[in-house]
């Protein structure tokens, strides 16, 4: 009996490893979970949006890998993020922090803002105005505006814009080092992001995580109390459950 027991645990523990190395293995070269902990990507995404980040969509890189552990550099099977892709990235000047950031500039292409309008190679990105948005607020009184963006290559996104005065709405001409790109959020005027180049700057290629695929799960923790189940499922923004990451 005795020899019985010490094998059934040997075999539970056996199973608890194979699953977590499945799990590992999964993280690494599959699909790795997020949260939204920040309103910066408005209207794309909100707080408290969980996602799922692809980790094949760029190659890999040593931070495909929990802890990010110095194994090696540059990129296996590495491609560059298309224009307007929603990527997670390791912050430059902080490793162990995770950005997300919509990807405007590639290599060599020059970006600025001016009078909140993006330009990209010296072409003003089309911008047309939709209407005031109630997802985000300028100064907790006024809502923000909402536009439609477009991208060179055609590609269509919202942002959201509190002014078009701001110190980020009028930038100076960024250039695009060689392996590196530049993101912003989708809220302009509320997005700590490559515009500030002390802050995020441009952002290594090394350092892309994945590319946001779609939402598995969105929480309102404003609606709910956590002493109060019955509020729960309120809380649950179930349009937004599955949906892409455009």
């Amino acid at each position: 009996m005795a020899k019985k027991k010490s094998g059934g645990w040997l075999e539970s523990g056996k199973t608890i490893l194979y699953a977590g190395l499945i799990a590992i293995g999964i993280r690494t070269i599959a699909f790795e979970p997020f949260n939204i902990p920040s309103g910066s990507m408005i209207p794309t995404l909100l707080i408290g949006d969980y996602l799922f980040v692809s980790k094949y969509s760029y190659g890999y890189s040593r931070y495909s890998m929990p802890f990010g552990p110095n194994l090696f550099s540059g990129r296996i099977f590495g491609a560059l993020p298309q224009r307007g892709d929603v990527a997670v990235f390791k912050l430059p000047r902080d490793t162990s922090q995770d950005y997300i950031k919509r990807i405007i500039g590639l290599p060599g292409d020059r970006i600025q803002v001016r009078g909140g309008i993006l330009s990209i190679n010296g072409v003003p990105v089309k911008r047309e105005f939709v209407g005031e948005s109630d997802l985000d607020r300028c100064g907790w009184r006024d809502p923000a505006r909402f536009y439609r963006e477009t991208l060179p290559e055609g590609r269509v996104h919202g942002i959201l814009e509190c002014s078009d005065q701001g110190s980020a709405d009028n930038t100076q001409e960024y250039r695009v080092p060689a392996g590196h790109v530049f993101g912003m959020g989708d809220n302009r005027d509320n997005s700590q992001d490559s515009r500030f180049l002390d802050a995020v700057g441009f952002i290594p290629v090394e350092n892309l995580v994945g590319r946001a695929e779609f939402i598995f799960f969105s929480f309102d923790g404003n609606q709910a109390s956590l002493w109060k189940p019955w509020t729960w499922p309120m809380a649950i923004r179930w349009s937004r459950l599955f949906s892409g990451v455009r």
